[in-house]
């Protein structure tokens, strides 16, 4: 059974290898696999990133990759709210309404 292609394969398919190879191997091949952090660190630092920086299309699948990495929904939440103040109040507005809809969606 071959495996699944992954998230930038099905987004980029033919359209850019490069891209491609770089997001799967040196980021989440190398980056996400480095022992100084856990996953699940790193999904916490990249939702606040993506979300103060206003990234919502990334946004949607690191907030789905958070909560598998064991960031709870509560902690996404204050966390979302603590970086409203420093960041932007649309900026953790916008991050918490998507953060709702993949709750609601996969409750």
């Amino acid at each position: 059974m071959a495996d699944e292609p992954s998230r930038a394969q099905q987004l980029l398919g033919d359209l850019a290898p490069k891209m491609v190879e770089l997001t799967d191997e040196v980021l989440f091949g190398d980056v996400w696999k480095r022992e100084g952090l856990s996953p699940r660190d790193r999904s916490l630092i990249t939702v606040s990133t993506l979300a103060a920086t206003y990234r919502p299309e990334q946004l949607n699948s690191h907030l789905r990759l958070a909560l598998q990495n064991g960031v709870t929904k509560d902690e996404l939440v204050e966390a979302l709210t603590h970086l409203a103040f420093y960041a932007g109040w649309p900026s953790g507005m916008g991050a918490l309404t998507q953060l709702k809809a993949i709750v609601e969606e996969t409750d």
